[in-house]
């Protein structure tokens, strides 16, 4: 204990647990740098890092990587399929509303299903698109169809958010809980296994909605777990054989 008192670590680290967990009194908060009726970033942080959003999608694919193989879809280009399906991936396909991209291959609206193939795929790769389509039962209908039996759906959705200032903004319909999120994937995908589970916290929720970047914040911070601040909701869906 003298040593840690004699390097100060003990001091810092009791300071660390008080901002952690111990509640200022009335009148003693002090909201420094976030007392501001403006966001630090408008851009999720990429303008100063990763996203918190995106530790939580990048953790969760690396957890599953082991599903992206075969015929993948991805929305809007196929970044993730790239970095974690690597030399599993045979065919890498990307869907967009346009074909406006180097890497599409699709193009289609999932909520009519219109051009979008069925039974082709071995993974989907669904990251933070589902709130952009208002009639989301069709969208996930589409995808299940897309998949092949005993095909996996990698998806995320957003919680606590923002709402994107580019021109997906008009189009951002939904939020979602795990509940909610659990309640619409079990109804598509009904004879397969669901698994949802949420990321986040009330200092990583925060710090998402200031737009500060991963690279600001302890790792500790970002992987403690409070259900009633969800910043993410992931979930893994199998089509049935």
């Amino acid at each position: 204990m003298s040593f840690l008192h004699a390097t100060g670590l003990y001091r810092w680290w009791l300071n660390r647990w008080r901002r952690s967990f111990v509640r200022p009194t009335v009148g003693a908060v002090d909201f420094g740098d976030l007392r501001t009726l403006v966001p630090l970033s408008r851009e999720f942080g990429y303008d100063r890092g990763l996203p918190v959003d995106r530790y939580y999608i990048e953790q969760f694919l690396a957890r599953h990587r082991k599903d992206i193989r075969g015929c993948v879809l991805e929305i809007g280009d196929n970044v993730y399929t790239r970095k974690y399906g690597g030399d599993s991936v045979s065919q890498s396909d990307v869907l967009s509303l346009t074909a406006d991209g180097r890497t599409v291959t699709l193009v289609g609206d999932l909520a009519t299903s219109d051009d979008i193939p069925r039974t082709r795929f071995d993974c989907i790769i669904f990251t933070q698109t589902l709130q952009f389509i208002f009639d989301h039962r069709a969208a996930l209908e589409t995808l299940y169809n897309s998949l092949k039996p005993r095909g996996v759906l990698l998806a995320t959705l957003p919680g606590i958010t923002k709402i994107p200032q580019d021109r997906w903004g008009p189009l951002c319909c939904w939020s979602y809980t795990e509940v909610s999120a659990r309640t619409l994937l079990e109804q598509t995908f009904a004879t397969g296994p669901v698994e949802v589970e949420s990321c986040g916290n009330v200092l990583a929720a925060c710090a998402f909605l200031h737009g500060l970047a991963t690279e600001e914040l302890a790792q500790e911070e970002l992987d403690y777990r409070d259900p009633l601040f969800p910043v993410l909701i992931s979930a893994r869906a199998q089509k049935a054989a």
